[in-house]
C-alpha cells in the first residue's frame, strides 16, 4: 500500500501493490496522480502482475523541487525508481506525460523496459492540437484535492501549471528517427477526440518497429475514465500476448 520513501534524497509518495506476477510500472499524466489510476487502469492488471507506482515530484502526495516539472528531470526520476525500488525490467504503462516518461525510458534505459502501454502521449512538444493558454481558473474540485494531498502549500498550485504549460510548449522534442530506436512492443493509445493530434500519433505508431495502435471511438484525451472497460480490455489484450502481431493481409508488417 502506499508510504513515502526516500528516493535518492527526496520523500516520494510510492505505491505497490501484491506481487501477482511480472512487474508494472504506473507512470501518471501531468498535474495529476496514481490514485486516478484506480478505477480506469488497475481492474486490467492488478490480478495478473507486481504493479508499482509512484507521484512524481511537485505531483499527488509528493513535494516539488527545483526543476521538477521538466521531462529531463521526471525521466531521471523514473530511471531511480525502477533501479532502486522495483529493481528489474517492468512493462511501462503511461498517460499523456507519464507516456512521454515511459517513451524515454523506453529510448535511453531498455535493459529497464519490457513493454510500453502509451495513451495520449507524444514524441515531439508539436504534436498537439492548438492549446488555449492557461487563465487561471482552476476549479474548486481541483483545488479541494490539492489542498488535500499537496504537501506544498495551496498557493503554489497556480504556478505549478503555469510551469507545465510552458514546458508543453517547449518539451519534449524528439524525432522519428528516436522512435524508431524503441525496440519493445508497443501499444499506443488515443481518443478519437484527444488533444494529441491524429498524424502525430500515427507517426508515432508508424515508427515503432514493434508498435500496435488503438483509437478508442467516442473518448477524449480521458479515454480511460471515459470507457474504462474498453482501456482496460486493450491493456489485458496487448500485455497478454507481446508477440509480434501476425495479420492476414499485412501492410506496414508486411
Amino acid at each position: 500500500m502506499p508510504s513515502y520513501i526516500d528516493l535518492r534524497g527526496h520523500q516520494t509518495y510510492s505505491y505497490e501493490w501484491p506481487h501477482h506476477g511480472e512487474a508494472v510500472l504506473l507512470l501518471h499524466g501531468g498535474l495529476s496522480q496514481t490514485s486516478h489510476f484506480d478505477e480506469s487502469v488497475l481492474p486490467a492488471i492488478e490480478s495478473n502482475f507486481h504493479i508499482f507506482g509512484y507521484d512524481r515530484t511537485g505531483h499527488g502526495f509528493t513535494g516539488d523541487r527545483e526543476g521538477s516539472m521538466h521531462f529531463d528531470f521526471q525521466y531521471k526520476e523514473a530511471v531511480a525508481y525502477l533501479e532502486d525500488v522495483v529493481k528489474e525490467p517492468a512493462h511501462l504503462i503511461g498517460h499523456s506525460d507519464g507516456a512521454i516518461i515511459a517513451l524515454m525510458v523506453a529510448l535511453h534505459r531498455p535493459d529497464l523496459v519490457k513493454s510500453l502501454v502509451l495513451f495520449g502521449g507524444l514524441f515531439h512538444f508539436s504534436g498537439t492540437l492548438p492549446m488555449p493558454d492557461f487563465d487561471g481558473n482552476i476549479s474548486q474540485g481541483d483545488r479541494d484535492e490539492y489542498a488535500a494531498t499537496s504537501p506544498d502549500a495551496p498557493e503554489t498550485q497556480e504556478a505549478k501549471i503555469r510551469k507545465m504549460f510552458s514546458i508543453w510548449y517547449s518539451e519534449p522534442a524528439y524525432t522519428v528517427d528516436d522512435v524508431a530506436k524503441i525496440q519493445c512492443p508497443t501499444l499506443v493509445i488515443v481518443g478519437d477526440d484527444d488533444v494529441i493530434s491524429h498524424d502525430h500519433t500515427i507517426e508515432m505508431f508508424e515508427a515503432l518497429p514493434q508498435g500496435q495502435l488503438a483509437v478508442i471511438p467516442g473518448t477524449s484525451h480521458q479515454a480511460n475514465k471515459e470507457k474504462p472497460e474498453f482501456f482496460q480490455m486493450l491493456i489485458r489484450d496487448f500485455l497478454n500476448d507481446l508477440s509480434y502481431p501476425q495479420t492476414k493481409m499485412p501492410q506496414r508488417r508486411a
